[in-house]
């Protein structure tokens, strides 16, 4: 077991009583743990499975304002959206990054009168937004950011302008909208730091990934889901931050005779990553943000090298884990012809598929881009009060955390002490830009540039920590063709990041299956650097390897027969 584990689990063992206990470590839940926990407050963060590993795992990899949020009226969230967006750049800037956006434009008044309905209520179909709906939107995001101006000011092209930078757009285009708002490369990884830096700047707080918390009389009882040992627990009160899942697990936690009618209206969103150099081109640096042939909004950019598109937002009626099938993929890869019909776009250069459940506040619309991502708390009376975490969107996760932990310390009677709005994350402290940090690691620790941006990439500042360890070790070798990773990065992974089981270090810890990058030698060449870290048996390592195998299967349309080709392929390519 991890040392940090063990020692948290020590601690919980030694003394089970909180001031809160946050359930549900996806974005919000980890957000509101670090808010709590830098109040002064004794905090637990328990999650039934690794550290934003659910909704929170397939997001649309955008920091952004919502300008398609002003339709709906949400002007309040539109400013809280890209005031959070702002803070994210300045506080983690190794892994939040602006982002040139293009919307290409192809009549002048259309959506006009459709928005002013959809704002008085009128309608919930949308419509494909003209040049005068589309400046008027980016108007407001200017004047709302002028005071802190981060990022240019939008620009309009006519379509000679716009071709010469983007010769493959579709030919209908009249206008191109040049805007930019901001993406985020780990979107994961930003979640474990955010823990990581909670436990060193409050060590009372404690946090549990693939742990379970369950009613117990009067308090509550945590289990260990890798040792099977039980700890009883007690709070003041609890949060209750997880998402999609807040209804079953109230259900869970809550006498019946008090738990609330329905709370949340999920919808499912689905992206697909291509391997497609001709299309990475067209884009030229820019994502382009557009309207599907039904008036919903689609986007797609380069992400990591590939392109990143999407996405669906079908309601669902019941949570469980989605994938994208094949009608989604469908839907998106027409949405890609339409606005680069030139360019071919086919299934098989897809390498990876994501899907997830957004946790949208319950909402008798029929369209479901009319629901609104905004977000507020719900508290319900019980014998230890619980706080419902209802809605929210990545960009937003600290406002909502502020809002929430406003919430609890009336509740307690405590005082807000601390402030998190200018606080940075983990390797954005100090960081200096990726070309200094990089040069620094290959002059002290002599290693390859390839190497350094790597890790200045992943890590941030924290890149130096990362190095210093891996020299202290004889493994810290590539595993595999076309990856930087090496074993004793593995093992940096498992004792330093909460990482306890396979797909944590390869869904979550690192980017290579979203990349495309992951083959069936490098599952192999990871399981058994994990195993000597975390004691696996051989057993052990397959069972985990099978379950890996069978989770890209099932959930990001990657199975056996295409794990064992990319190896093949990459073998043949080093002969």
């Amino acid at each position: 077991m991890p040392k940090s584990r063990d020692t948290a689990f020590t601690a919980l063992g030694a003394d089970g009583s909180f001031d809160v206990i946050v359930v549900g470590a996806g974005i919000n839940g980890i957000g509101v743990f670090r808010e709590l926990a830098l109040q002064g407050l004794r905090v637990m963060l328990v999650e039934r499975n690794d550290f934003c590993s659910g909704c929170s795992a397939a997001p649309s990899r955008m920091i952004h304002g919502g300008l398609r949020y002003l339709e709906n009226g949400e002007f309040d969230l539109v400013r809280e959206s890209l005031r959070e967006r702002d803070a994210l750049l300045r506080n983690a800037p190794h892994l939040v990054k602006p982002l040139a956006t293009t919307i290409p434009i192809t009549s002048v008044f259309s959506g006009l009168l459709n928005g002013a309905a959809s704002f008085l209520g009128v309608t919930d179909r949308p419509a494909r937004r003209g040049a005068v709906p589309v400046k008027a939107g980016l108007g407001i995001y200017d004047w709302v950011t002028r005071r802190r101006r981060m990022l240019p000011r939008h620009r309009f092209l006519r379509s000679r302008a716009a071709f010469q930078r983007w010769p493959k757009l579709t030919p209908r285009l009249r206008f191109a909208a040049v805007y930019h708002d901001a993406w985020i490369s780990y979107p994961e990884r930003l979640g474990v730091e955010l823990v990581l830096d909670t436990c060193r700047l409050a060590q009372d707080a404690i946090a549990l990934n693939h742990a379970r918390i369950t009613c117990d009389g009067p308090g509550f009882e945590v289990t260990d889901l890798e040792t099977g040992d039980r700890y009883p627990v007690t709070a003041n009160a609890v949060v209750n931050a997880t998402g999609a899942w807040l209804d079953e697990s109230l259900s869970e936690l809550l006498d019946p005779a008090v738990v609330p009618d329905q709370l949340i209206t999920g919808t499912k969103g689905s992206h697909i990553v291509l391997d497609n150099p001709e299309l990475y081109e067209a884009l030229n640096g820019h994502m382009v943000y557009f309207d599907n042939s039904d008036g919903r909004v689609c986007i797609v950019f380069g992400y990591l090298g590939k392109v990143l598109a999407g996405s669906t937002d079908i309601k669902v009626e019941r949570t469980d884990r989605v994938r994208c099938e094949d009608d989604e993929r469908d839907y998106i890869l027409d949405s890609l012809r339409l606005v680069f019909p030139t360019v071919d776009v086919s299934a098989d250069q897809i390498v990876y598929t994501y899907s997830g459940i957004r946790p949208l506040p319950k909402s008798d619309h029929d369209f479901t881009g009319r629901i609104s991502r905004g977000h507020f708390v719900r508290r319900v009376d019980s014998d230890v009060p619980h706080f419902c975490m209802i809605g929210g969107k990545w960009t937003t996760f600290r406002a909502f955390a502020e809002h929430t932990t406003d919430a609890v310390l009336a509740e307690l009677g405590r005082p807000r002490t601390a402030d998190t709005t200018e606080l940075a994350i983990g390797g954005g402290r100090d960081f200096a830009g990726a070309p200094y940090i990089e040069r620094q690691l290959t002059q002290d620790f002599g290693i390859s540039d390839e190497r350094a941006q790597h890790l200045v990439d992943v890590y941030g500042t924290r890149a130096r920590e990362v190095m210093a360890f891996c020299t202290e070790r004889t493994d810290d070798r590539p595993l595999g063709v076309d990856t930087q990773l090496t074993a004793a990065e593995i093992a940096f992974l498992v004792q330093h990041e909460h990482a306890m089981r396979l797909g944590d270090l390869i869904m979550r810890r690192t980017a290579i299956a979203i990349t495309g990058t992951i083959d069936s030698g490098l599952i192999k060449a990871i399981a058994t650097a994990a195993a000597g870290e975390l004691g696996w048996d051989e057993t052990r390592r397959n069972t985990e390897i099978g379950e890996l195998i069978a989770d890209l299967s099932n959930y990001h349309g990657v199975d056996a027969d295409a794990l064992e080709r990319r190896t093949i392929e990459r073998t043949a390519k080093c002969a």
